[in-house]
């Protein structure tokens, strides 16, 4: 059956208002961590009688502390917004206390203003210029930062899944000398560059970050860098296929269920069978008991109706 663009379009449109009392709980869970990855992508919005589109922004916020053996169940939450201000982080964390792992971006500087909000920098957009630097020169200088960078990495495989504490004092003896080392090697590799050189950007990059960028070793609960970015990966690959949102409603809408379609991966879920899960009971759910609809509050029925259907 061929149904019109705009019939679906009403039929998400629909869905997602149906899903707004579980948008808002996710965002209470997410928002009760006391550490948050974020990150945001740009995403083409049809501007209303322009014939073309502008640029609006999804932001994800992240909660998942498994890596340190949490139990706390992960989620995702996601916010539209049509630019990119600096006011948009500071409202979507107006309720929120503790570590934020993000990117350099600039809007964020006034989340960390009065000190409810401490910064944790991500050390993959510390390595993402160089890396970048070697594929496209073979750089010796990017390769030997790519190089120490590694042995960081080889430190969190190791670690992943032991305590908060346990991870702190194994990056105490390993990671802050490693770090210590890279950081007086940069500043080293400054003076042997040109002022105006794509290496002396990304190493002052790093620098200018130092502090955040050695939170994590003084913290078993901060990861090394920002798993937000992962969450994103459907947004990008969706830019490919559905081009861009038919308006700020509609950016709104697929914020509402990116974010519940990633929490429910996130809980080993499939997001078909979830989603259509919720949709077929939400009508008579007492909206006051709606966490029980969440995603890992379901996962133990919908696994054992999975394995009754096989």
């Amino acid at each position: 059956m061929e149904l019109d663009r705009s019939t679906m379009a009403e039929w998400v449109g629909g869905c997602s208002r149906l899903l707004e009392p579980f948008v808002e709980a996710l965002r209470r869970h997410v928002m009760s961590a006391g550490k948050l990855h974020a990150d945001d992508t740009p995403v083409p919005v049809l501007a209303p009688g322009k014939c073309k589109t502008k640029t609006g922004r999804l932001w994800t916020y992240v909660r998942d502390d498994r890596p340190w053996g949490d139990q706390s169940p992960p989620a995702v939450w996601f916010a539209y917004t049509p630019d990119r201000k600096g006011e948009h982080p500071k409202t979507h964390l107006r309720e929120f206390t503790g570590t934020l792992q993000a990117d350099g971006y600039a809007g964020y500087d006034v989340v960390y203003e009065g000190g409810r909000v401490n910064e944790a920098a991500c050390m993959s957009h510390v390595r993402r210029p160089f890396y970048e630097l070697y594929e496209a020169h073979k750089s010796a200088v990017a390769k030997e930062a790519l190089e120490r960078i590694a042995a960081l990495y080889v430190i969190e495989d190791e670690i992943r899944g032991r305590s908060a504490e346990e991870r702190r004092e194994v990056r105490k003896a390993r990671s802050s000398p490693l770090l210590e080392s890279l950081k007086k090697w940069f500043e080293e590799s400054l003076g042997k560059l040109s002022m105006k050189s794509d290496t002396t950007k990304a190493i002052r990059y790093a620098l200018r970050r130092w502090e955040a960028v050695m939170r994590f070793c003084d913290d078993g609960h901060l990861e090394i860098d920002n798993n937000a970015e992962r969450s994103l990966r459907t947004v990008v690959l969706g830019r490919k296929n559905y081009l861009f949102h038919g308006s700020d409603a509609g950016g709104e809408r697929a914020a509402a269920i990116h974010g519940l379609i990633g929490t429910a991966k996130l809980n080993g879920l499939n997001p078909e069978a979830y989603l259509r899960e919720v949709l077929s009971r939400i009508a008579d759910h007492p909206i006051n008991r709606i966490e029980e609809l969440l995603p890992w509050n379901l996962a133990a029925e919908l696994a054992a109706n999975s394995r009754r259907a096989a």
